[in-house]
């Protein structure tokens, strides 16, 4: 696969961030391997989280294939651009076509991308539980790989739902790797995304807490997380609003993984 694409993206994106002036700080990315298959999971807040992702993956000299919208993929120019990278579009009525794919980059050690929370989480604290898809655990218990989580925070200060954009200069932007996440010997799906959930909603509390660029007046700040004092809506008014957007989107839970599959993952990335 050709990542000429990629590469003239990154300067792109690297370009975007010296024009915002984006005080982007990443720890931990040394948890993300050099080599080999693994499943990235991130929080979403932002339309640029995927630039953050992927600058942890450029920091460790590896491109991240995310899994992303089938709109996306529609679009004249940056549905090209989409292909071009190894990126893998979601169709709402052929989720188990996305499933194949991305099972096929990891079996070929590629690093896969994908957000549990399936949309831009509107309260920008990690959505409940309850509304995490499973797809990445699914996928890395089909193959052995690890779980890579991504947590990061501030990026939903230049661009976010609502037609919130921001070009103030010098925004902080945080991003945290943790450390990979095995699967454990009989462990499910849901057991697995339930340990990535806590795991990064943990991450996720911990840039919030020791945010550079607190508001001065927490009450009027639309950013800021309400259980905070913040503006932002709280959990439990963005839960039905952003499950309406989800819902209908199709899940990569299984969908063309047999046994005889997992069997063959498991053997690829040994």
């Amino acid at each position: 696969m050709s990542d000429v694409t990629y590469r003239l993206v990154i300067r792109a994106c690297r370009g975007v961030f010296r024009v915002l002036g984006l005080r982007i700080e990443v720890h931990g990315d040394e948890h993300l391997p050099t080599t080999g298959a693994v499943v990235v999971v991130a929080n979403h807040h932002s339309f640029i989280d995927f630039m953050l992702v992927g600058l942890v993956g450029t920091r460790r000299r590896r491109f991240i294939r995310f899994l992303a919208k089938q709109v996306v993929f529609d679009l004249p120019v940056v549905g090209s651009a989409m292909r071009r990278m190894g990126h893998v579009p979601v169709d709402r009525a052929h989720g188990e076509v996305a499933a194949r794919q991305a099972l096929r980059a990891l079996q070929a050690g590629e690093a896969v991308g994908i957000y549990p929370e399936a949309t831009i989480g509107r309260a920008f604290t990690v959505r409940d539980r309850a509304y995490w898809r499973h797809g990445a655990a699914h996928l890395a218990l089909a193959t052995g790989a690890p779980l890579v989580p991504v947590a990061h925070w501030g990026a939903h200060r230049v661009v976010t739902v609502g037609g919130r954009i921001s070009l103030r200069r010098g925004t902080a932007v945080q991003v945290l790797v943790g450390a990979p996440i095995v699967p454990r010997p009989g462990e499910n799906a849901e057991q697995l995304t339930t340990r990535a959930h806590a795991l990064i909603e943990a991450m996720v509390e911990s840039l919030v807490a020791a945010y550079p660029q607190p508001p001065r007046d927490p009450g009027r700040a639309w950013w800021w997380p309400a259980i905070r004092g913040g503006a932002a809506p709280c959990p439990q008014e963005c839960g039905h609003l952003e499950e309406a957007v989800v819902r209908g989107m199709p899940s990569v839970r299984g969908a063309g993984v047999s046994r005889q599959v997992r069997a063959r993952g498991r053997e690829s990335v040994r």
